[in-house]
C-alpha cells in the first residue's frame, strides 16, 4: 500500500472517531484517562525495555548527548507521565462551555460555546512524553489524534501509544481516536500535510527546520509551536540574590528544551558589582559563556559573541552576555533577535517592570521570575501539547481550552430576515 493511501485510511478513520468523540460524556473520557495513567504505570517495564532500543539506536547513530537527555525513560518519568494524565482527567470539561450569550432586538438568543477543532495531527522530535501529553489534551478536549513522532523515539512512542489506545478503548473511546504512524520515512510527514479533507490542524513540535517545513508546505491549518530564543534582562536596581538564583536556574535546570535561557542582558550599572560574579556562577554550573567587548573587559577569557550568538537558541550548556546601557536597548535587542516565545525582566522597579510587560512581545513575559516556568503544567493547564508563538488562535503554553473552536448557537421564534 502507498504511504498516500495508507495515511487517507487513517485519516477516514481519525475523522470518524472524531464524530463519535464530540459528544461523548466528561466522566467517559475522564476514565479513560485515570485508566491510561494507571496502564502506563502497571506496563513500565514494557516502556523502559522500548526505550533502551532507543538509546542504543541514538548512541550509535552520535546523537548529541543533550538530545539523548530528552529521550530517556525510567519509573519516576513514567510515574510522572501518569500524574499529568491525571491532571488533565481533573480539569474542566471545555467541551459546549458557554462562553458568552445575548439577546438581539428581533428576540433572537445567541449563544457562543466551546466545540472540539476534531482531528489534531502532532509532528514531534525526540521527548516520548509528547505522545501522552498530546494525546490527553486531545481527548479530553473531544478530539482525535493522529501521532507522528521522530526516528529517534519511534520505539518508546509506539509503546506508549498503545498502551494509551488499549486504555481508552477498554473505557469506551472510539476504536481510532489515537493512531500513531509506525514508520520513519520521512515521506509520512508530508503526506500528513496534505490531508486536509481529514485532519483539522496539525501542531508541530520540535526543531526549527520541523517547524519551517511544516509551516512552509502544510495544506492542513498548523499552530506554530516556535522555537525558544530566550532572554532575561537584569536591570540596575535588580536583587542580585534573586537575579543569580532566577540566571542559573533559568539556563541550568533543563538547557535542552525551548524555555530555556539563552541570553543575558546586563544593565551597564551591575558591571562593577555582577559580571564577574555570575560569570562564574554559570561556570561552576559548567555553562560555556559568550559575550560582548564590555563583557570580555571584565572578564578577559570569556569567548567572544558573533552575530549569530544573539539570536541563537543553545539547547545546551551555553550562553551570550551582553551589557545594555538601559531597558530600553534591552527591550530593541530582544525584539530584534528573539522568537516571542518567553522574557523576563529582574528589577525592583515598578515602572520598568511595567514598561517590560507592555512592551516586550512574546508569548510569557515575566517579572522576577525564571523562564524555564513557561509551562503547561506549572500554568495549570495539567500538561501542554506545545508552546505557541504565533497570535492566531492560541499563543503560549495550550492545554484543552487551546484545543477548541468556537460554534454559535442560536434560538428563534420564527424569525426572518427583513
Amino acid at each position: 500500500m502507498s504511504i498516500k493511501n495508507e495515511l487517507k485510511i487513517i485519516g477516514e478513520y481519525a475523522k470518524k472517531a472524531a464524530f463519535e468523540l464530540k459528544n461523548t460524556p466528561t466522566s467517559i473520557k475522564d476514565n479513560a484517562l485515570l485508566r491510561m495513567a494507571d496502564l502506563l504505570e502497571d506496563k513500565a517495564k514494557l516502556i523502559i525495555e522500548a526505550n533502551k532500543i532507543d538509546l542504543q539506536n541514538a548512541r550509535n547513530n552520535g546523537l548529541e548527548q543533550a538530545k539523548v537527555d530528552r529521550l530517556v525513560l525510567n519509573t519516576d518519568k513514567i510515574h510522572k507521565i501518569a500524574e499529568g494524565l491525571r491532571e488533565v482527567s481533573a480539569l474542566p470539561d471545555p467541551i459546549n462551555e458557554v462562553i458568552s450569550m445575548w439577546r438581539r432586538p428581533n428576540g433572537l438568543d445567541i449563544g457562543l460555546i466551546r466545540v472540539p477543532l476534531g482531528v489534531i495531527g502532532i509532528i514531534y522530535e525526540s521527548r516520548p512524553n509528547v505522545t501522552a501529553e498530546s494525546t490527553s489534551l486531545a481527548l479530553k478536549a473531544g478530539n482525535a489524534i493522529v501521532l507522528r513522532g521522530g526516528s529517534e523515539a519511534i520505539n518508546s512512542n509506539i509503546a506508549i501509544a498503545d498502551i494509551l489506545h488499549e486504555a481508552a478503548t477498554l473505557e469506551g473511546l472510539p476504536e481510532h481516536c489515537i493512531q500513531i504512524v509506525r514508520k520513519t520515512d520521512r515521506a509520512y510527514v508530508g503526506e500528513m500535510l496534505r490531508l486536509k479533507d481529514y485532519i483539522d490542524v496539525i501542531i508541530p513540535r520540535g526543531g526549527a527546520s520541523l517547524i519551517q517545513r511544516v509551516v512552509q508546505h502544510s495544506l492542513v491549518p498548523t499552530i506554530e509551536t516556535g522555537i525558544g530564543i530566550v532572554s532575561l534582562f537584569v536591570n540596575k536596581d535588580a536583587d542580585l540574590d534573586i537575579a543569580e538564583k532566577i540566571v542559573i536556574n533559568s539556563k541550568c535546570s533543563y538547557p535542552a528544551v525551548c524555555n530555556a535561557l539563552d541570553k543575558l542582558l546586563l544593565h551597564e550599572d551591575l558591571k562593577e558589582s555582577f559580571v564577574e560574579r555570575i560569570v562564574k556562577s554559570l561556570r561552576n554550573n559548567g555553562v560555556e559563556v559568550m559575550g560582548c567587548e564590555q563583557t570580555q573587559k571584565i572578564v578577559a577569557d570569556v569567548i567572544p559573541a558573533t552575530e549569530d550568538d544573539w539570536g541563537a537558541e543553545y539547547l545546551s550548556l551555553k550562553i551570550c552576555i551582553r551589557i545594555v546601557k538601559d531597558i530600553d536597548e534591552a527591550i530593541q535587542i530582544i525584539t530584534k533577535y528573539d522568537s516571542k516565545h518567553t522574557e523576563s525582566i529582574i528589577t525592583e522597579n515598578y515602572k520598568d517592570a511595567r514598561k517590560f510587560l507592555d512592551r516586550v512581545d512574546a508569548a510569557a513575559v515575566y517579572v522576577n521570575a525564571a523562564t524555564r516556568l513557561t509551562d503547561g503544567g506549572v500554568f495549570g493547564l495539567g500538561a501542554e501539547i506545545g508552546i505557541s508563538t504565533q497570535k492566531l488562535h492560541a499563543r503560549g503554553p495550550m492545554g484543552v481550552k487551546q484545543l477548541t473552536s468556537t460554534k454559535y448557537i442560536i434560538y428563534g421564534s420564527g424569525q426572518i430576515r427583513e
